[in-house]
């Protein structure tokens, strides 16, 4: 800002100026007396970039070169619900993308190994949390790498950095599907499944 000196920050979002004996005295952002969304539990807005090259599957046939890592998109889904309850929404929607997946598989229902990782946008932990609860999702297949309140939340970015997060989880743990999820603030949410291809 002006007249201020330059920060140069060498690791992002400075992690060893991280004092845990602060968080009880956060001020909540939303609410002055019960609030519980604070600058600890809520993703910071950063600057950041993913790209997805997505191309039919004769284009890919016909390139010279097949690129190293493929993913396939099974399905997508969209869902609503009232923009006060809008941090649980991908609940609603992850279920109809597992459906429209299993159907492109044709299998009858998606089980509960059909999907080896989730990656739930987390504008704040709470949303990851909700969702998990209530979709019966098992912790260590979750955000496994960290959402977006540990890797950040690049605004316009959200939805492409969550699928880029997946593929990097699915190549690294060489698991084959994975789901995605977002809310958006108007009580929306849209999910994805992808697997390698």
């Amino acid at each position: 800002g002006r007249n201020k000196p330059v920060l140069v920050v060498k690791e992002d979002e400075e992690v060893g100026r991280f004092n845990p004996s602060k968080m009880r005295q956060l001020r909540p952002a939303f609410k002055s007396t019960d609030g519980t969304v604070t600058a600890a539990n809520a993703s910071s807005i950063n600057d950041g970039a993913a790209a997805l090259v997505l191309v039919s599957g004769e284009k890919l046939a016909s390139l010279a070169e097949r690129p190293s890592v493929v993913f396939r998109i099974l399905s997508a889904a969209d869902a609503a619900r009232d923009p006060v309850d809008f941090t649980t929404a991908p609940a609603l929607a992850i279920p109809k993308a597992l459906k429209r997946a299993a159907q492109v598989l044709q299998m009858d229902e998606p089980g509960k190994d059909f999907i080896d990782y989730y990656e739930i946008n987390e504008a704040f932990s709470a949303v990851a949390l909700a969702n998990a609860k209530l979709l019966e999702l098992p912790n260590d297949r979750l955000n496994i790498f960290g959402g977006a309140v540990a890797i950040g939340h690049p605004l316009g970015c959200s939805g492409a950095r969550i699928l880029v997060t997946l593929m990097n989880v699915l190549v690294q743990k060489d698991a084959k599907r994975g789901c995605a999820g977002v809310c958006n603030g108007g009580g929306g949410a849209s999910a994805m499944v992808i697997e390698r291809a």
